[in-house]
């Protein structure tokens, strides 16, 4: 079988326009040469600069507004204390993973970030698995994520809401119409107006930087102020663990809650201009400046608790909105939280865009149940509409639990920390691998490289199927282990190495501790049922990969396009 003539004959028209369209951009050449190599077609429009995606991440892990918002976790298991101590290590900590997914980001600038890391980092005979694993692990906890972040916006607009207007009961059928209204604005925001997400992001970074600025000096200025003593070394134990350590380690998490996600702009790195040096830097910047950001809040809040009791009864059911209206009263409190909510609703909107991609990257290599219908992509917006529409009516139909049940609901969702680091944790271990045993070559630049893609010829004859336009390149030619290269970015030498088995540490760390419960003694009601349901999801990807899975998913595959493609360029 002659694949570049098909491809040429088939798609050549489409392939025409792609490349035609990037003609005479330097960067956008580039990136769709380096996504060649990873046996990808460039089918999604690179929308975003470094601000744009700067902002985009920014946003996405809006750390000072999440700290805000998970503030009891860490207070109440370890005290104010645990919080002004615990944020700045789990923000360094929290560094090290990032850097090593930037790294690996500057390596293979992908959508598919971490199942397809895996993919060419493991060993030869545990690709396959590992990536199908940790593939499933990255879309159900970004899925999780995106329902977490919903229904949380949709409980602050109640919380709002019964500071103005004390009569009001909350329901919680009316946190998940709040939540349902919250999605259908970020599916509009990621369908019918894709085109302007970066200039929104670029919009909400200075409301996110702006508001931060306006809050702080309003909630200082006019709250009342503990001491230094009250603030940096007041432990609370309210878990009732036999040990204030213990309790530390417990309400840790907490503080690490609040930098997750920050890998959010590898799932966009096939619309991102210089990908490969772009998403490592937005990584960077925004884990760094979205770490003093939410240190610095931590601290004022601390500062500025004042009566701790109703902090944490607070009738809102946020101790943060409790603490705006004890300082600045019931208008400043309003405003403040309107600010918020802001922020964490175009988060929402980022965490559907980072989840569709990676769903959709995903089928594209087949890991998924209707992989034809998921990868689908539109022709005039370039945006995987499908895949938008799937990841945000999975938390719509998980929020018809919250109805019933928040505890249940939240049992169902508990995997949003669990799974994603998870994710990172793979990848990292066996980047660590190859970089102990030296498998991976230093860097050379794209024109050094030229556009060589090594391709596996052996074709599974179950897999051959006619090639047409609607299946966006899809083919059955799996991609072949490559020569492993440092992309333009990385920590150099010794340092790296160590950062590296820091990063793999620390990701045991969390997700030793992200599965005990948050006080004793433990109850149906108190359990924290992360382990089960990231278990359960473990178990289900290993079970649908042994009864079928494995036929479908082979690794990462080559895209007809650039069959051809390369294969006119290196004649």
């Amino acid at each position: 079988m002659n694949v570049s003539s098909e491809a040429s004959n088939g798609v050549g028209v489409a392939l025409e326009t792609t490349f035609d369209e990037i003609h005479g951009s330097t960067y956008l050449e580039r990136d769709s040469h380096g996504l060649a190599r990873l046996g990808k077609s460039q089918v999604l429009k690179r929308r975003f600069g470094f601000l744009s995606i700067f902002g985009f991440s920014c946003c996405i892990l809006a750390t000072w507004e999440s700290a805000l918002s998970l503030f009891t976790e860490a207070f109440v298991n370890g005290g104010p204390a645990a919080l002004a101590w615990g944020f700045p290590i789990a923000w360094m900590c929290s560094l090290s993973v990032y850097l090593c997914l930037a790294e690996m980001a500057s390596i293979a600038p992908i959508s598919g970030g971490q199942y397809f890391w895996v993919a060419i980092l493991a060993p030869q005979k545990y690709k396959r698995f590992c990536g199908y694993l940790t593939g499933w692990l990255t879309s159900l906890a970004w899925i999780a994520t995106l329902a977490v972040g919903s229904i949380f916006t949709g409980t602050i607009i109640q919380g709002l809401i019964i500071l103005n207007y004390p009569d009001y009961e909350p329901q919680n059928y009316h946190g998940a119409f709040l939540a349902w209204a919250v999605i259908a604005v970020s599916i509009f925001v990621n369908t019918v107006i894709a085109g302007l997400l970066p200039i929104l992001e670029g919009v909400i970074l200075l409301i996110h930087v702006l508001g931060f600025i306006a809050i702080l000096i309003t909630l200082v200025y006019l709250s009342p102020h503990s001491s230094a003593d009250d603030v940096f070394f007041r432990p609370l134990n309210e878990g009732n663990w036999p040990t204030q350590g213990l309790s530390y380690c417990v309400g840790f998490i907490g503080n690490v809650a609040t930098f997750v996600g920050a890998d959010a702009a590898i799932h966009m790195s096939e619309e991102i201009e210089n990908a490969a040096m772009n998403v490592p830097r937005a990584i960077f910047t925004t884990v760094m400046l979205n770490g003093s950001m939410g240190w610095a809040m931590v601290l004022a809040v601390l500062f500025c608790l004042g009566d701790i009791e109703s902090v944490l009864n607070s009738p809102t059911g946020f101790p943060f909105i409790q603490v705006f209206y004890n300082g600045t009263g019931k208008a400043g409190a309003t405003v403040m939280t309107v600010i918020i909510i802001l922020v964490i609703w175009c988060a929402v909107i980022g965490f559907a865009a980072t989840a569709s991609r990676m769903i959709w990257s995903f089928a594209r290599d087949h890991g998924l149940p209707f992989h034809r219908f998921i990868r689908k992509v539109h022709a005039r917006t370039r945006v995987p509409v499908v895949a938008v529409v799937v990841v945000s009516l999975i938390p719509c139909l998980l929020h018809l639990i919250y109805i019933g049940s928040s505890t249940a609901y939240n049992d169902v969702i508990s995997m949003s920390v669990s799974g994603l680091y998870a994710s990172y944790l793979m990848p990292c271990s066996f980047l660590l691998w190859r970089r102990i045993t030296g498998q991976i070559k230093p860097y050379r630049s794209s024109e050094d490289r030229g556009a060589e893609m090594p391709i596996d010829r052996n074709r599974d004859p179950i897999m051959l199927h006619p090639l047409t336009l609607e299946d966006n390149g899809d083919s059955d030619i799996l991609l072949k282990e490559q020569r492993l290269e440092w992309g333009p970015w990385r920590v150099p030498g010794l340092l790296g190495v160590i950062n590296n088995c820091f990063a793999c540490v620390f990701c045991v760390w969390v997700l030793f501790w992200d599965f005990w419960p948050p006080a004793i003694p433990v109850t149906a009601e108190n359990m924290n049922y992360s382990v089960l349901v990231t278990g359960s999801v473990i178990i289900f990807a290993v079970a649908r990969y042994f009864l079928g899975g494995k036929v479908g998913y082979r690794g990462p595959l080559v895209d007809y396009e650039v069959k051809g493609f390369t294969t006119r360029h290196t004649s």
